[in-house]
């Protein structure tokens, strides 16, 4: 924190609110070289004596042409170099029809620079539409792990018969094993939506939590929050060393965003949750973006600058589904009424308060407007639907979740309507626990239509085993009649999509408190193109 205070100083208020401002502050405190600097030698990749792929590799956001390539060297994963010298390294790349690649078709060089933590991203063109394809990286004399990414069907695709999802969220990694990521990796899916919470800002103990290591020690550096990007960047690696996760890029492309804890808890815009000076949260949220975008598979225009950086964005699967992937924490308002779940009032009501902001609120909207898929499909952080705490007249809300931002909620559900959208689904995470709703058009009579449905994704480890009723859910949904399921232990869902239906399956593992949780599906629903709404399968 110190360096982080010296940094704001150094540069002034003032000039700090500025993202040029930002940026120069994130410059001072992890000595990233300025404009006009002479860059250091590169390293030979020969050189490096230690297995550089420690972190595996990933692939992401998945176009018709091209596929997005991820990877980060790191021969030692906890150290805050990686164990790698401030030297560039070119890393070798090749993709292929086939897992042996007998039949390369593409390869290419790209550059791990120091300043970007030696990860590497490649966007690679020229691919044909709607397959599987196969890509490695190399470094010197060491191959990465094989992994296998996916291009999308070709916009112009009328007929594409399915698409098939798994959404998963809030990966703590001290409250358990990510068994869920390992079952993940070996379901038969196209692609994975993480919606959020992929890291956890909170120190981890020598034990590794509760997975209780009795066979190691992590470094006591891990055992405290994050705040620099040296933090930031050290805890995605911790994260990123799991195996199971690792399979579960490995196996699939994944389509990512974030929420809150990938910087800080209940953080809103530029209000941070503890009230330390608006330029000393900048530059957290500036390093915490950062090495979020180091170590996610996102193509170039998702590169931050300073404490910005344009998350949402818009993905095309033929004429089957498009998805519009928010960003609900940079741009909203702060959380009202103190935060926490609350009565709602006239501050939660005010129809100036906003969960996206006016942007990407426009953006959404004009691209229902646009669009003429089967499916329009809405990844995003929060509880979208309302969610009383009790059916009595003194019930609460989260001010955290949509429930705070009425109005901003309203907004998007007339929005919906006026672009004659019959096939809205939201997607949800946040809770650690799995819901199943029916949107409404008007939340208050139970007999207004259906206009949607929001499939709430459990976590994958962060609460715990959980219990399939936890202790609220007599009182939840007898106090919304529109939640059609509740489940409160870990997993993750799987979406398919198909032309004429949506099928959904809400899986559970046993446990995550130790390795080995078997598999089962928690309930399994449908819902219909053109008619909205959940239904027992």
């Amino acid at each position: 924190m110190p360096e982080l205070r010296a940094a704001a100083r150094r540069l002034g208020r003032r000039r700090f609110l500025t993202v040029a401002g930002a940026a120069a502050a994130l410059a001072f405190t992890t000595h990233l070289p300025t404009a006009g600097a002479a860059a250091p030698a590169a390293l030979d990749a020969r050189k490096i004596s230690t297995y550089p792929f420690t972190l595996g590799v990933a692939s992401g956001d998945p176009l018709p042409d091209s596929v997005t390539l991820w990877t980060r060297l790191a021969p030692s994963p906890f150290e805050a170099d990686g164990g790698l010298p401030a030297q560039r390294v070119e890393v070798q790349w090749e993709i292929a029809y086939d897992e042996q690649f007998y039949a390369v078709i593409k390869r290419g060089t790209a550059t791990a620079h120091p300043e970007y933590a030696h990860s590497v991203h490649v966007e690679v063109p020229g691919l044909d539409a709607d397959r599987p394809y196969y890509y490695r990286f190399r470094a010197g004399t060491w191959i990465s792990p094989v992994g296998r990414a996916r291009t999308a069907p070709s916009p112009t695709a009328f007929w594409v018969s399915s698409l098939t999802f798994a959404a998963v969220a809030c990966a703590a990694y001290f409250d358990g094993y990510y068994t869920a990521y390992r079952h993940v990796a070996r379901e038969d899916v196209d692609m994975v939506v993480h919606l959020g919470d992929y890291i956890y800002e909170y120190g981890v103990d020598q034990a590794g939590g509760h997975r209780g290591y009795t066979d190691r020690k992590l470094p006591a550096h891990f055992n405290q929050e994050t705040v620099t990007l040296q933090d930031y960047r050290l805890r995605y690696a911790l994260y990123k060393s799991d195996a199971d996760l690792q399979a579960a890029h490995a196996a699939h492309p994944f389509v990512v965003t974030w929420d809150d804890h990938e910087t800080e808890n209940n953080y809103a815009g530029a209000t941070p949750e503890n009230g330390v000076p608006p330029e000393e949260f900048l530059l957290r949220r500036a390093a915490a973006y950062r090495a979020y975008w180091e170590n996610q598979p996102l193509r170039t225009p998702q590169q931050p600058s300073g404490p910005d950086m344009k998350l949402y964005r818009r993905l095309s699967f033929g004429r089957l589904a498009q998805f519009d992937i928010l960003d609900t924490r940079q741009y909203r308002s702060n959380q009202a009424q103190g935060d926490g779940w609350q009565a709602p009032g006239p501050e939660s009501q005010d129809p100036a308060r906003t969960m996206t902001g006016a942007e990407q609120e426009r953006w959404l909207l004009d691209g229902w407007k646009a669009s003429d898929v089967v499916w329009n499909v809405v990844p995003q952080q929060v509880t979208f639907a309302r969610r009383r705490s009790t059916n009595t007249a003194d019930y609460k809300v989260s001010m955290d979740a949509w429930d705070g931002y009425p109005a901003s909620r309203k907004r998007l559900l007339d929005g919906a309507t006026a672009a004659g959208l019959d096939n809205l689904m939201v997607l949800s995470g946040d809770a650690h626990v799995a819901y199943g709703f029916d949107l409404k058009a008007d939340f208050d009579n139970p007999a207004s239509r259906v206009v949607g449905t929001e499939i709430a994704t459990t976590s994958v480890t962060s609460g715990r085993d959980g219990a399939a009723k936890p202790g609220n859910w007599l009182s939840l949904t007898q106090a919304n009649p529109h939640m059609k399921f509740y489940d409160g232990r870990r997993g993750y869902t799987v979406v398919k999509l198909g032309q004429t239906a949506a099928d959904i399956a809400f899986r559970t593992v046993s446990t995550i408190s130790r390795t080995g949780g078997t598999l089962s599906t928690a309930a399994s629903f449908t819902t219909g193109t053109g008619a909205p709404g959940l239904h027992s399968a």
